[in-house]
């Protein structure tokens, strides 16, 4: 009776917000149910029978209640189990893992420690995928962590599933390897004062923040213009282990969509392959974001001395700066810029290690204080491809990049050149597609878009 009444009181309760929220309706709703309700009963009234002449009976029938101590046993005889998910630390030993996870069970951290296989959890690279299963009492039932394929050849596209449990009062474990799939997910963020920060609040990998330097690198100086309250959306693919999305490396694939805002300013880009399976970034018209030069020889990283006149750190004298520096950490791997042959690869008075790129149309450029050099002269060369990493070797105050980019001998402003690429549009036989494509992305993107607005951001 008593979960009738509330029912009851509940559904009232309802009703008079309903009635508060919208008066008029609820009015206009009344007046028509009581309106059918009187040519209902003027149709029926003279049929029915009087009320006063039908037989009356009262039925009464004893229920009877559930005690709470039987309620209490009945709920114990359901075994509980709690599930929690973490990530391996450097750091980790069995103990402090299971621990971390909420693990009390001495003989799962022993056998952790004995067995080859379970060992394998806490051995290798840190960040293996981990779940757990435990009982009310914190006893380990099952433990499954996921990690990158043992088999080197195999990390693209398959991981590694191991699976720590109790069967029959002892433990066994199961080392599987299982293929990745491949998920289409979205993603928003909004810039409070940097875009790797925005992606992390926004919990997307690091590498969609350097995607998106890429494709937009033509058009927003990642560098210098961003600004507080930026925002980007995005369409990514994402590799999952058993529907969880993998957090090593190579976990995000490539953007597919992209948009971002900069000062006001919206740029879009899509992902398309043609006819040939060659895949490029577009516009939603179609123009293509790929340029013969990348805007930057790094994925992300900050300028410290542009193309301009400024104080020589060793010199101290005023002198034109040729070139553009990149600070970075050492070991950063550094990129060409495009497509060439390498014309020199080694060391060169205040350049120190030094790789000389030789591009099509009198085209030079020049990546100087690297600590190591991973190309030799001759060999040809792709646009993204490492020529080395980021060192202080030569006349470098610090570890830093500097680069150059010379035309016919000439010294020029990269960013510039970058910009004033020449880009391709789609043929014409594949346009339909891609048309259907940019509107199937720019559906995708607005729902992406939308996230902002759930998360906060627009406070």
């Amino acid at each position: 009776m008593n979960s009738i009444k509330q029912t009851s009181l509940s559904l009232l309760q309802r009703l008079n917000d309903a009635a508060h929220r919208h008066p008029r309706r609820v009015a206009a709703g009344v007046c028509t149910v009581l309106a059918g309700f009187a040519v209902t009963a003027f149709g029926i009234a003279p049929m029915a029978p009087d009320a006063a002449e039908l037989p009356q009976r009262l039925v009464t029938e004893e229920l009877t209640l559930t005690g709470i101590d039987q309620q209490l046993e009945a709920l114990a005889q359901h075994a509980l189990e709690l599930s929690r998910s973490d990530l391996t630390r450097a750091s980790d030993t069995a103990d402090s893992l299971l621990r971390r996870l909420g693990v009390a069970d001495a003989s799962a951290a022993a056998f952790i420690r004995s067995d080859r296989d379970a060992r394998r959890l806490l051995e290798g690279r840190a960040g293996k995928m981990v779940q757990v299963t435990t009982d009310d009492g914190g006893a380990l039932k099952e433990l499954v962590a996921r990690f990158p394929a043992l088999d080197s050849a195999q990390t693209a596209t398959h991981f590694s599933r191991l699976t720590i449990s109790r069967v029959a009062g002892r433990w066994l474990t199961r080392l599987e390897t299982a293929p990745l799939i491949g998920q289409v997910r979205l993603g928003s963020g909004t810039i409070r004062s940097s875009l790797f920060a925005a992606t992390d609040e926004a919990k997307l990998p690091d590498s969609i923040a350097t995607q998106m330097v890429d494709i937009f690198s033509t058009e927003i100086d990642f560098h210098r213009q961003l600004r507080k309250g930026d925002t980007f959306s995005v369409v990514f693919e994402a590799l999952t282990a058993d529907d969880q999305p993998i957090t090593w490396n190579e976990g995000t694939g490539r953007i597919l969509a992209a948009e971002f805002t900069n000062n006001g300013k919206t740029a879009q880009a899509v992902w398309f392959k043609d006819g040939h399976g060659r895949g490029a970034y577009f516009s939603p018209d179609g123009q293509s974001k790929k340029r013969a030069f990348l805007a930057s020889p790094m994925e992300f990283s900050r300028i410290t001395s542009g193309f301009a006149m400024r104080l020589h750190p060793i010199m101290q004298t005023w002198r034109a700066h040729n070139g553009v520096d990149y600070g970075a950490p050492s070991g950063t791997p550094v990129r060409t810029v495009g497509d060439g042959v390498v014309d020199f690869a080694g060391w060169q008075n205040g350049y120190g290690n030094v790789v000389q790129v030789k591009h099509g149309g009198d085209k030079t450029t020049v990546y100087a204080h690297l600590s190591k050099l991973e190309v030799r002269k001759g060999q040809r060369v792709e646009q993204g491809q490492r020529v080395g990493l980021v060192g202080a070797t030569g006349w470098a105050t610090g570890p830093h990049l500097h680069f150059e980019f010379r035309v016919g001998g000439q010294f020029q402003d990269p960013l510039k050149i970058a910009r004033a690429a020449e880009t391709v549009v789609i043929d014409a036989t594949a346009r339909p597609r891609f048309l259907q494509t940019a509107a199937a992305a720019s559906a995708q993107l607005d729902a992406a878009e939308s996230l902002i607005g759930r998360r906060g951001d627009g406070e």
